[in-house]
């Protein structure tokens, strides 16, 4: 794999609730993919092959568990987030959003957004909270691959339309956003704050969204009180302990580390000969290119507090 240089899609993870594993997703350069398992131990260097952002191509929907990934042809520039603008507008997911309020989708879109979807409220370690939707298939994974630390399901709803109109009422209502900065995060796992609080917090709020769907009448959806269950493997990530921001920029240059535990796609992480634990936002690495091999960060002079 040393020398090939891969475009990264970012980091995902499999569908087993509780004891996932993620990996972070790499297309080569005839368009196919290789997943790299990111467990605990591994170790993964790598170095910057071009600078920017390239285009991660579209996909075509075809229904619930069917879709197809479209390379983009010109391997161009990204202009719009991770997509040249051919790709943004041939791409099926970004008229989801739109669907709820009357927007036109393809009819395998519309058979993915038909399927039933479920309403939560995550809260991430610092104490920022949203609310969010997930389609029934991808239920745990969705947050999974947010990073959240806890997150209770509140309401099942029949398909991607009502659902969307529930969190919009949340958003309204009770205040809640409905995105939380990757960077935000990020930082927020440099000292998360400690299990019970985060509990606490997100208990208040999601009973607040409770007791609002259930005063809202209309068919379509149940109020559920359902937990949702945070992979093991980011259980370290979440634990109430002072770490260091990563020191060098993932936009270029070699880096090197061992992967401890990870949240979202956020690492937790250790350089090589360095016992300090450091915080890597992996998803600052999506569309980007990059060449694997034995690489290594530089250990940067920190001191440890002594509290």
């Amino acid at each position: 794999m040393a020398d090939t240089r891969y475009l990264v899609h970012g980091v995902f993870w499999d569908a087993e609730p509780g004891a996932g594993h993620p990996v972070l997703r790499l297309q080569d350069p005839d368009g196919g993919f290789t997943d790299l398992p990111l467990d605990a131990g591994t170790r993964l260097g790598f170095r910057l092959a071009a600078g920017g952002k390239h285009c991660l191509g579209h996909h075509r929907v075809h229904g619930p568990a069917d879709r197809d990934h479209v390379p983009c042809p010109a391997r161009a520039r990204a202009d719009k987030g991770n997509q040249c603008e051919r790709c943004f507008v041939l791409d099926d997911s970004r008229l989801i959003h739109d669907f709820h309020r009357g927007g036109r989708v393809p009819p395998g879109l519309r058979a993915y957004l038909m399927q039933p979807h479920w309403l939560y409220v995550a809260t991430f370690a610092g104490g920022a909270s949203k609310v969010g939707t997930a389609a029934d298939l991808r239920k745990w994974k969705r947050l999974a691959e947010q990073g959240a630390v806890v997150a209770p399901y509140v309401a099942r709803a029949d398909d991607g339309r009502i659902v969307r109109l529930l969190e919009d009422m949340v958003t309204r209502d009770a205040g809640l956003p409905q995105q939380v900065r990757s960077a935000a995060k990020a930082a927020a796992l440099a000292g998360p704050a400690p299990a019970a609080d985060l509990d606490a917090r997100n208990s208040r709020l999601a009973e607040q969204v409770r007791g609002l769907l259930a005063g809202a009448g209309g068919g379509g959806f149940e109020v559920v009180d359902e937990a949702w269950q945070r992979p093991r493997f980011s259980d370290a990530a979440c634990a109430p302990a002072a770490r260091h921001a990563y020191p060098q920029e993932l936009s270029k240059g070699a880096h090197g580390f061992r992967i401890d535990s990870l949240s979202g796609s956020i690492a937790l992480a250790r350089l090589d000969g360095a016992d300090l634990g450091f915080i890597v936002n992996l998803g600052l690495l999506k569309a980007r290119s990059i060449e694997l091999g034995d690489h290594g960060t530089d250990v940067p002079a920190v001191q440890e507090s002594l509290f």
